[in-house]
Formats: structure tokens, C-alpha cells, sequence
């Protein structure tokens, strides 16, 4: 797949308001700081997409981009970050935990991580929640060019070696850098091969599990 053409249509508070399009949704999360606006930006090839910044929790709403006229690109925000209040993580939980479970378009959900650190269990508990509600999601690693290929395999190991305590098939994972743009075909065919199942529900995909 290739983006053509990525326009930001809508930012929201509430999974109510989004687009009613019926259009299918791939959501963007991670902790803040991860690469999230970066990576979106580079599987658009635009680099003033979504907003950078070297503070963390710069986004705070649900934001929709129109991907091609066919899916949205969500970014939602990034969960995990301390120098907010206690007030404000709660409201963004809420907004958050409310759009996963009752957000009919949801496709799948990319959660983002840092290939440079060890397993956090603010992921693997996010991993957990989505996998407990039967939320479709995979697991993508950003950064990946912080670190050398065997640094990166041992931190995935540990990963895999977590969530088999509590998965019995693992979900997918992908390995990513916003700055070499590696993975970018494989993360926009993961999600071209989902809508083409969408399309057509009858035929088998391995990818999306």
C-alpha cells in the first residue's frame, strides 16, 4: 500500500463525536515518548502530520486522519506520562479505555514500544487489557535504530516471554525507526491486508489475529 493522500479531519474528546463515516480505524497508541508522531508522520510521508515535541503528552485528544479516502489513521494519547495531573490522566484513561471498547470501526490497535528499553508494565498491562476485551491489536516496536539487531531481538524476547504467561497465541509484532523509515512497508500491508479482509470476511488472513 501506499499513502497518496493523508488529510487531518477531526479531533475529539469523545469516541461519540468521531467521524460516522463508517470507515475502518487504526489506532496509534503507546507511552508518551515512544515515537509515536514521528512514526506517524513518516508512514505518511509528511512530516507536519501529527504534532512533534520533545515534551511528552503533547497529544491529549482523538485525533482522525483520512488515509486515501478509505481508513482513518488514529493517534490517540499517550498513556504513561507523570507530569500531568491526576485529573488529566484519569480524563485521558477514560476517553481512551471508552473509544477501545465501544468504538464500533475500530480495526486494530498499534501499540507502540521502545525498542531500546526493557518490557514496561504499563505495556504489557495495556497489552493485556486489549487482548482480555478481544480488541485486535499489534505490537510495534519503534526506534529501532537506537540499538544493535542483537540488543533488539534479546528485548522482544523478554517481551514474548511475559505475554506467553498470560497469551496463548501472541499478537503480531513489527519492528520499526521513524529515521531509516524500516518497517514502514510492512506496518502499511499489515493494515492493507486487515481491510482487505474487512471487505471480504470470508477469506483467511494470518496476519490479523
Amino acid at each position: 500500500m501506499e499513502i497518496k493522500k493523508a488529510t487531518f479531519v477531526v479531533s475529539n474528546s469523545d469516541y461519540r463525536k468521531c467521524p460516522d463515516t463508517g470507515l475502518p480505524e487504526y489506532a496509534f497508541i503507546g507511552r508518551s515518548n515512544v515515537g509515536k508522531s514521528s512514526l506517524i508522520n513518516m508512514l505518511t510521508n509528511n512530516k507536519g502530520l501529527a504534532k512533534t515535541s520533545i515534551k511528552p503528552g503533547k497529544t491529549q485528544l482523538i485525533n482522525h486522519f483520512l488515509i486515501n479516502n478509505e481508513w482513518y489513521l488514529v493517534d490517540l494519547p499517550g498513556y504513561g506520562y507523570a507530569r500531568t495531573s491526576k485529573e488529566s490522566r484519569a480524563k485521558w484513561q477514560k476517553m481512551i479505555t471508552d473509544y477501545m471498547l465501544k468504538r464500533e470501526a475500530l480495526a486494530n490497535v498499534y501499540v507502540l514500544v521502545d525498542s531500546r528499553i526493557p518490557p514496561q508494565q504499563i505495556d504489557i498491562d495495556f497489552i493485556n487489557f486489549l487482548g482480555g476485551n478481544g480488541i485486535p491489536l499489534t505490537i510495534v516496536y519503534t526506534k529501532t535504530d537506537k540499538q544493535k539487531q542483537k540488543e533488539i531481538a534479546a528485548t522482544v524476547n523478554k517481551m514474548k516471554q511475559v505475554l506467553h504467561e498470560t497469551w496463548e497465541e501472541l499478537p503480531t509484532i513489527l519492528m520499526t525507526s521513524s529515521a531509516t523509515k524500516s518497517g514502514r512497508d510492512h506496518l502499511l500491508n499489515h493494515i492493507d491486508e486487515i481491510n482487505k479482509q474487512l471487505k471480504n470476511p470470508n477469506s483467511q488472513d494470518d496476519n490479523h489475529t
